[in-house]
């Protein structure tokens, strides 16, 4: 397990005059901003600005970006790791395939091809993926409607309104996790009324199975801060579906957290939201390795950032993914959609804020 923070590289370096704007709050990251002419490396790390907006677990933003040359490397930074909820890097590493996926993305916006190494080497697990800018390329109507997306996109974890999706716009996002690349292979299902009541119950099952444990309890206070916390990371208030005015409480909240099986009540909630979901759909791969689960991560964010196209939120059910035994009951369900990753919702609600993020600055390793 390699550390890029303790490797030294021959880091590019640029003069003051072509360095590319940053911004203290990259969800305010302007695409005029662009510095068109500057040199690939300051290009490289204004795109930066976009994959960091990803999803990930708890909001630990697991990654880090090395700029070597005309390169950038994207690694796991696994002191950000989640060894109760995550004691195999999975979510880790699908956060970070998140990132991979609005990288690319935005590449390909301004107008370049992209051209990714996956894993480009094996003996040094914590480098995910060498992603460089190619040759000009003719800018795709859809890609640039996803890229768009991209500071749009937040976990909403409100309740959904009584609307269903239309059945053309279901259809669009079970493609979405398709892809013209034919290594990746992840699967869609969405589950049926008649499955739900049985996939509810594990969720049921997930959460009070996690909240009876005092170390699952301990490992999630650690992440609940305060919207306006100085490392920029963490769940505040908003982003556990508590009103945003309560954010000011957030020590006390985690103390609750730490302190008392809140089961029953987090299981009340969630399994509510389950039953109102207007869709509820099911992510698996062919296969259950790294690889599979950068994939997933892809394939993930291509998917949420499809539904925000359409003005459709999306909130994460993964307690019975997390749980080896809820996991093994889930894929029984549903033996033709592989080992099961992700298990989301799907609908209209009112407006969610999105979690803090930390700068390309802080996740930028020399």
């Amino acid at each position: 397990m390699i550390n890029p923070l303790a490797k030294t590289s021959k880091v590019s370096s640029v003069t003051i005059q072509h360095q590319a704007k940053s911004t203290s709050n990259p969800w305010e990251v302007k695409e005029d901003d662009f510095p068109i002419d500057a040199p690939t490396s300051e290009k490289l790390k204004f795109l930066l600005n976009y994959a960091i907006l990803a999803p990930s677990g708890h909001n630990t933003q697991p990654w880090l970006f090395k700029i070597i040359d005309n390169t950038i490397e994207l690694y796991a930074d696994r002191t950000r790791t989640l060894p109760i909820v995550d004691p195999n890097n999975r979510e880790l590493i699908m956060s970070c395939g998140a990132a991979l996926f609005n990288l690319r993305l935005a590449i390909r916006h301004f107008g370049y091809r992209d051209i990714v190494e996956i894993f480009p080497k094996p003996e040094t697990s914590d480098l995910l993926a060498r992603i460089s800018i190619g040759s000009k390329r003719i800018i795709k109507q859809e890609e640039s409607y996803l890229f768009r997306a991209i500071p749009r996109r937040a976990t909403n974890r409100l309740p959904f309104i009584d609307r269903q999706l239309p059945a053309s716009l279901i259809t669009e996002l079970e493609s979405a996790t398709e892809s013209e690349d034919t290594w990746r292979e992840i699967t869609t299902k969405i589950i049926s009324k008649s499955d739900r009541s049985k996939a509810i119950e594990l969720i049921d099952h997930g959460d009070c199975q996690q909240m009876a444990d005092p170390l699952f309890r301990q490992e999630l206070s650690k992440w609940v801060h305060a919207h306006n916390n100085s490392s920029h990371d963490g769940i505040p208030a908003h982003a556990q579906g508590i009103n945003e005015k309560l954010d000011v409480f957030a020590p006390i909240i985690s103390l609750a957290i730490r302190s008392f099986d809140l089961g029953k009540s987090q299981s009340a909630k969630d399994c509510q939201l389950a039953k109102n979901a207007p869709v509820l759909m099911l992510i698996g791969s062919k296969s259950d390795r790294p690889r599979d689960w950068l994939e997933t991560g892809e394939a993930l964010e291509h998917l949420l950032l499809k539904a925000r196209i359409d003005d459709v939120w999306a909130s994460f059910f993964n307690q019975p993914i997390e749980i080896p035994e809820l996991r093994s009951r889930l894929q029984a369900m549903f033996p033709k959609n592989g080992y099961p990753q992700i298990l989301l919702r799907l609908g209209y609600a009112k407006e969610s804020k999105p979690t803090q993020r930390r700068t390309v600055d802080e996740v930028i390793s020399c």
